[in-house]
């Protein structure tokens, strides 16, 4: 829109001023101006429109110059040309290039304007009008590059909303559908051949189960993304009582520090690391007991899961969209950090994220 208007005030002002100068000093000298004009104008729109700036800074001078010729035939004449390359070059220069051309636009108007006899006072008057449309068009052009940061920014924000929401959705219904999937096709299995009738419908029961819990956790998801979620010490309870259901072992939950503030995004990563280490606590140590401890250390929350007792099993591999490098990845995202490994009796997970968003530093 801006060009737009430039493009506009550029041919009327040329054209008022071939007008003018023929009307006042006859045909030679109004020939002479309308083949600048036509010129300067035709270069002034090739360096304001489709070129690249190598282009552009050469022909912005030849507009200036057509500009100044005309101004020196007849005072005034080319004022239009000369004040519309002053105001595109900004935008088609690079800054330390546009300032030089800008410096050179007023002095040399100034120059053109002593050698034409221009009095003082309209010499002044255009110096100051030109330097005050510099001022105005550098801060356009700033307003023009902001937005487009922040637009630029807004559709970065966009992208990582959807890889976050992507990730939930995956780590959701991913890990339940393929249990799912694995205890159904094992009851179908059975049922073809037609053998271990309560093995197979075990194995219904698990699925159905599974269901259950899958649909239970995109609600919490669901919840948590808008800001509804159960408080961490409830989250991290219910995942306990069903530990204890699961496994038919121990677990005991910690909670120190004010919780309140805590972000949807470390909640939520909170509650999947303490739902997988459990997880891990079930399928890697049977039968040990677990230990789940949250705390707030300053502007960092802190979640620690450890076992104790159980029988030797495999360690967690971490492989997979739900299993330890999910959760490190997560803990990184939001700025943070999981540690994993063998401590004191058994298995120790430990993550740590920002309490608030950019608030741990």
């Amino acid at each position: 829109m801006f060009g737009v208007l430039l493009i506009a005030y550029l041919l009327f002002g040329a054209l008022s001023g071939v007008i003018d100068v023929w009307a006042r000093q006859g045909f030679p000298v109004g020939v002479a101006v309308a083949v600048l004009a036509a010129g300067a104008s035709a270069v002034c729109v090739l360096a304001l429109y489709r070129l690249s700036s190598r282009v552009a800074l050469v022909l912005f001078p030849l507009a200036l110059a057509g500009g100044l010729a005309m101004h020196a035939i007849s005072p005034f004449s080319g004022l239009a040309v000369i004040f519309v390359a002053l105001c595109a070059a900004p935008y088609r220069l690079s800054p330390w290039w546009a300032a030089v051309f800008c410096a050179a636009d007023i002095a040399g108007t100034a120059l053109v304007s002593v050698w034409a006899g221009v009095e003082g006072a309209a010499i002044f008057g255009i110096s100051m009008g030109f330097g005050y449309c510099v001022v105005l068009v550098v801060l356009f052009r700033q307003l023009t590059l902001t937005r487009q940061l922040a637009e630029s920014r807004a559709r970065e924000a966009a992208q990582a909303e959807r890889t976050r929401l992507a990730r939930e959705i995956h780590d959701i219904l991913a890990h339940a559908q393929s249990a799912q999937i694995v205890h159904l096709e094992g009851a179908r299995l059975l049922l073809e051949r037609g053998e271990d009738v309560p093995a197979a419908l075990d194995r219904v029961t698990r699925a159905v189960r599974l269901a259950r819990a899958g649909l239970e956790e995109t609600r919490r998801a669901v919840d948590a993304l808008r800001g509804s979620d159960l408080c961490l010490p409830d989250r991290l309870e219910r995942l306990a009582v069903e530990h204890r259901s699961a496994s038919g072992t121990a677990c005991e939950v910690r909670v120190a520090g004010d919780l309140d503030d805590v972000s949807a995004g470390a909640r939520l990563a909170v509650a999947r690391t303490a739902q997988e280490a459990l997880t891990n606590v079930r399928k890697h140590a049977p039968g040990a007991s677990a230990e789940v401890s949250l705390r707030r250390v300053a502007g960092w929350c802190e979640l620690e899961v450890r076992d104790h007792g159980g029988r030797a099993g495999d360690e967690p591999s971490g492989e997979g969209g739900y299993g330890l490098v999910g959760m490190r990845e997560r803990a990184e995202l939001l700025g943070g950090s999981l540690t994993a490994g063998r401590g004191e009796g058994g298995f120790r997970v430990l993550l740590r994220v920002p309490a608030v968003e950019g608030g741990a530093g």
